[in-house]
């Protein structure tokens, strides 16, 4: 499927695009609000600024797929890979990126507040600047990750992996502060 037709069949109503295949499409600014791609293949993917607020993303390829400034406010991203994607301004709050694969992603001054990371792969990601208040970061790895001047208010990293993570300038009030280094 390309994207135009993505597109047109979801201009027309149909929102279950689960398991299709649009690596390097470009999608860039679309409205998906509420679609539904479940284990889609979008790897290195153009989804600059795109809305896919409410979308059901579990299980997705999104291995190096920019996703800067999009919109995935109480998205399902539980189990998809975005290893080395680009999420630098992207709208996180209430998503669910449990046991995601978050390794050496961009994700610098994004908001991950209030989202679910649970047991997440965020090993060597970048996390600058990035507002993780009120974000379920339990038994997630976080090693070598850089948080310089994150917002971690009210998070909790019971058993978080913070090994040889930047926590310059980081806010941690108010959270769980049992780690595991």
């Amino acid at each position: 499927m390309s994207a135009e037709e993505l597109m047109q069949r979801y201009a027309a109503g149909e929102r279950d695009f689960s398991a299709i295949a649009l690596s390097e499409a470009i999608l860039e600014g679309a409205d998906l609000s509420g679609v539904l791609l479940s284990g889609a293949s979008l790897d290195g993917a153009n989804l600059r600024r795109v809305n896919l607020s409410h979308a059901d993303l579990s299980g997705a390829d999104l291995n190096g797929a920019d996703l800067t400034q999009a919109d995935l406010s109480g998205a399902d991203l539980r189990d998809a890979i975005l290893d080395g994607a680009t999420l630098e301004g992207a709208i996180l709050d209430g998503a669910n990126l449990s046991q995601a694969d978050l390794k050496v992603a961009n994700i610098v001054q994004a908001d991950l507040s209030h989202a679910r990371l649970s047991q997440a792969n965020l090993s060597g990601a970048n996390l600058e600047g990035a507002d993780l208040s009120g974000a379920d970061l339990a038994i997630a790895d976080l090693h070598q990750a850089n948080l310089h001047q994150a917002a971690l208010e009210e998070a909790n990293l019971s058993g978080a992996n913070l090994a040889d993570t930047n926590l310059e300038g980081t806010i941690l009030e108010g959270g769980d502060s049992n780690l595991a280094t």
